[in-house]
């Protein structure tokens, strides 16, 4: 019997780069950037960029179980940026670029946790991790001129 297939919400910088990220793992069947971790609802990209909605740029990846696991995405999640630079990736600077897993149940908070332990203790850098780990809520999709914004603009990544 085949398992349906899961979702998993991201915030790892500028969303045009994590979406081709995860776009490129294997098992994942689809990536929508959005915004989530806010307080206004149906926020734009403006507000969300202004600081005034407490929102990160995130992305929401659909995958299939049978092909991949939470635990690989989170791997890819963490390999995939900084995630001792706060509210920062690159030139990206505020806090709707800040490194943050948005969890939907107890699991992926579990697994999600037991990853930012491990990264810490490979000593990767001797900064801390910053990578917040919170429950997920709506999650709101961007304006459809983000959604694959660097395959429709020619590029192969930005600068995550």
């Amino acid at each position: 019997m085949e398992k349906p297939l899961e979702t998993a919400i991201f915030a790892a910088g500028c969303f045009w780069g994590v979406e081709v990220v995860f776009r490129n793992t294997k098992g994942v069947r689809d990536v929508v950037v959005g915004y989530t971790g806010g307080t206004k609802e149906n926020p734009t990209y403006e507000q969300v960029c202004g600081g005034r909605t407490g929102h990160a740029e995130a992305v929401q990846v659909t995958y299939d179980p049978q092909q991949t696991t939470y635990r690989e995405l989170l791997k890819v999640f963490f390999e995939s940026h900084d995630p001792t630079t706060l509210n920062q990736q690159g030139p990206d600077i505020g806090h709707q670029y800040r490194s943050a897993i948005f969890y939907a149940n107890e699991e992926q908070k579990r697994l999600a946790e037991e990853a930012k332990s491990g990264r810490m203790s490979e000593r990767v850098s001797s900064r801390p991790i910053v990578t917040e780990i919170v429950p997920a809520s709506t999650f709101w999709k961007a304006e459809e001129y983000h959604q694959q914004y660097l395959v429709k603009h020619g590029r192969a990544t930005c600068a995550i």
